[in-house]
């Protein structure tokens, strides 16, 4: 049984985390598996959308405690382990906005610490209704600190904050509410809910996805000014795009595009 799966439908790949007995927890040999299938991902051009999802009863419990309690019998108490371990981590969880393909988080049951941090790395989110979703190492003597850089990146400051000390869950709505997830969903739905969004962004022509998601990505931490200098390049190259003007005369033909990319 593989514990990543893969299976491509059209120009859609989903990935299934599938470790249900584990709560699909980023063991040392799920990040090498989600790393290797982000790496093949990122050369593959039949692919412009990609769903990731656990198995079981949980999307994901986070990082493998008994692992990671193991990794404490070294002779330096677990530094170069602790160390290796979340700089394999945070290569993860920054591969997903690396990728050019927008990735979409199909989030059920829980989504707890690392999984909560997975869940604010993809670039969407679509959650069933009753999903938890928290930070909650502070729990067990732990502060989320790399969870933390993605969810600060995702919801408000001082919600943030909350979730990260009082180790709390909140609920599906709230984290719609937030900004954490695009759109809560009945968990009969969510699969379909999740296809028909991925679907719907591998239509579009993936190099001009591409160029804009790695903009996108670029250009949050700029000044307002150095922004749209720089988008406005980016739009530049995107327009001598010979997908882009057949896309525009297409519309002004009333035409669906023929595209080649």
């Amino acid at each position: 049984m593989a514990l990543l799966e893969r299976n491509d439908t059209g120009a859609v790949a989903h990935l299934r985390m599938n470790a249900p007995d584990k709560l699909n927890a980023l063991s040392d040999a799920m990040l090498a598996a989600l790393q290797g299938e982000f790496d093949a991902l990122a050369e593959d051009r039949s692919i412009r959308a990609i769903i990731l999802s656990g198995e079981g009863k949980a999307f994901c419990a986070g990082h493998d405690l008994k692992e990671m309690t193991a990794g404490r019998q070294a002779e330096d108490g677990g530094k170069a382990y602790f160390k290796d371990l979340f700089d394999r981590c945070a290569r993860m969880m920054t591969s997903i906005q690396r990728l050019p393909q927008p990735v979409i988080a199909q989030v059920h049951g829980i989504a707890t610490a690392a999984g909560c941090q997975l869940v604010a790395s993809c670039d969407m989110a679509v959650a069933a209704e009753g999903t938890r979703f928290g930070v909650n190492g502070v729990n067990i003597g732990l502060f989320c600190s790399t969870p933390m850089v993605a969810l600060t990146r995702n919801i408000p400051r001082k919600q943030a904050f909350e979730m990260l000390t009082t180790g709390q869950f909140i609920p599906a709505t709230r984290a719609e509410a937030l900004g954490l997830v695009n759109r809560v969903v009945p968990p009969e739905s969510l699969a379909q809910e999740t296809a028909a969004l991925a679907g719907m962004v591998a239509e579009k022509l993936g190099a001009a996805v591409k160029i804009g998601k790695q903009a996108f990505y670029t250009q949050i931490g700029m000044p307002i000014d150095q922004a749209y200098d720089y988008t406005g390049e980016v739009m530049v190259q995107n327009m001598l795009y010979r997908d882009t003007a057949e896309g525009i005369s297409a519309f002004l033909e009333k035409r669906p595009p023929d595209w080649t990319q």
